[in-house]
């Protein structure tokens, strides 16, 4: 059953509930007529030559509908990410997939000062095309026996593509993942079972939807359900983002850790009781933040893990299960393997290794792609390009990139450890990430990013204690800011790019 299918059904199904809270435009909208909105805009897009449609909307029904719209309509929507340089982003989407049009928004490129490129279609625009005969066919259509309307509407094989999805760029060119029906449905239901997700749970949705954290669970799992969508479409608001969950009461959040972080210091005690489920994801979650939760809030911050190209969910940690610092247990029906990095031998328990995964959630492939596609995913196995392990319990644990493990005098070092100790040491509200700095005489040395000065030589003196001399930072070198991607990930390749312009200015 394709998404938009299940849509489909549960919209007759839940007709006269609330399918959106946007709190953004201050919209509410039924499942009933978010099913005719859909119609609308799937009549709308069928003119449109290309099989693919772009897609830059921010978190709102508007985003929601134009997905739908466009899967009803028989095309792929590909998820363009407007966070930073919309404009490149835009085109690069284009070239890539091959299609011209793109939906969005003018009220957005004014906010974020991007300019029209060609093939845009305003959302403001395609509205007042739609007349009162336009409705009354949608509504009616909206009403016909349930097996007319699913021939109306586009409704083909799982195996389709849902959604092409880019990679977050943070350490080379975006890549274009394809997400089939089968990828995300299969997704959605095994982290449904573990968290037992159903049509009473609310979900509040602040994750952008292109990004597929946001696109899975913010926006197909609550529509697979029949659960309303309480959306805000600025995540980096976080007095209001805590404001809204206050007064609407959701009862499933998920975020990032630097999101959280956010709502952590802006929020006041009694906040987030409403919530019996919060996830946190696409990147690591320090011990800090999960402390912070549990002594401002009493509650469990759950961290899973992830990558766009599976869907996004492979393991997590639930309130039954929840092994602190550990990306948790495999999804049902989901298999990990780790691979030693040299001799591609299957790992001990314990034993660091390539994480691989392997089943229904992992991608189509790269749109256009067939070598990487190749390179990525064997025999049906997706190397995930990460490294970890799986301990005695089953849970498994992330130990860093495989790009951010570094030989230093033939061994091998993990910066995200080398962060995981800094981290510990570094005074409140500072932060850092470690990166490698190529020496033409020394070769490769580990450098950290701060965001404010320290007492290097205190700290140096105390990492002593807990890593090898090898890893420990031989340059601090101080940003402002550490650059972000629009999912709040640190951006690894600006970042190394900052401290290797700074280290060498510094020489010269």
């Amino acid at each position: 059953m394709q998404l938009q299918e299940r849509f489909i059904r549960i919209a007759r199904q839940f007709q006269g509930k609330l399918a959106f809270n946007d709190r953004f435009s201050d919209k509410k909208v039924s499942y009933g007529k978010s099913l005719v909105v859909s119609l609308l805009f799937a009549r709308k897009f069928r003119q449109f030559r290309d099989n693919f449609i772009g897609i830059m909307i921010p978190t709102s029904a508007g985003c929601a509908f134009s997905v739908l719209g466009a899967l009803m309509a028989g095309k792929r929507p590909v998820m363009i990410n407007y966070s930073t340089g919309a404009a490149n982003n835009a085109r690069y989407a284009q070239k890539k997939c091959g299609f011209h049009n793109i939906i969005t928004s003018k009220a957005l490129l004014e906010k974020i000062n991007c300019p029209v490129v060609e093939g845009m279609v305003f959302i403001e625009d395609l509205a007042e095309t739609i007349t009162t005969r336009d409705k009354l066919r949608a509504a009616l259509a909206s009403r016909m026996p349930l097996r007319f309307l699913l021939r109306y509407a586009h409704c083909g094989s799982e195996e389709e593509t849902a959604a092409v999805l880019f990679t977050s760029g943070s350490e080379k060119d975006p890549k274009a993942v394809e997400l089939t029906h089968k990828n995300i449905r299969s997704n959605i239901e095994a982290f449904s079972a573990i968290f037992n997700l159903n049509h009473k749970d609310v979900m509040f949705a602040n994750l952008p939807y292109f990004h597929v954290f946001g696109l899975t669970v913010n926006l197909w799992t609550p529509l697979y359900h029949g659960m309303t969508i309480v959306s805000y479409a600025n995540p980096l608001d976080f007095q209001k983002v805590c404001q809204i969950v206050r007064e609407e009461q959701p009862t499933v959040m998920a975020a990032t850790p630097s999101f959280w972080w956010g709502y952590l210091k802006k929020s006041e005690r009694g906040d987030f009781k409403s919530l019996r489920v919060m996830m946190s994801g696409a990147d690591k979650c320090p011990q800090s933040l999960r402390d912070g939760f549990m002594e401002k809030h009493s509650i469990n911050l759950l961290e899973g893990y992830g990558a766009t190209e599976t869907s996004p969910v492979i393991s997590v940690n639930t309130p039954e299960h929840n092994k602190p610092g550990s990306i948790g247990k495999p999804l049902p029906g989901v298999e990990v393997k780790i691979e030693n990095y040299e001799t591609g031998d299957e790992c001990k328990r314990g034993e660091i290794g390539r994480i691989l995964v392997k089943g229904d959630l992992v991608m189509k492939g790269y749109y256009n792609d067939i070598e990487e596609t190749a390179m990525r995913v064997r025999h049906g196995w997706y190397d995930t390009g990460d490294m970890g392990f799986i301990d005695e319990e089953g849970y498994l644990w992330h130990s860093g990139r495989l790009k951010r493990f570094i030989k230093v005098g033939g061994e091998m070092v993990s910066l995200v450890k080398v962060e995981e100790e800094l981290e510990k040491l570094l005074p409140q509200g500072v932060s850092c990430c470690v990166v490698e700095s190529a020496d033409e005489i020394k070769g490769a040395r580990v450098v950290a990013a701060v965001t404010e000065k320290i007492d290097e030589r205190k700290i140096l003196k105390q990492l002593a204690h807990t890593l090898p001399n090898i890893a420990v930072p031989k340059h601090f070198v101080v940003l402002e800011e550490l650059p972000k991607m629009g999912s709040g990930k640190i951006d690894f390749r600006q970042v190394t790019e900052k401290v290797r312009e700074l280290l060498r200015t510094s020489k010269g």
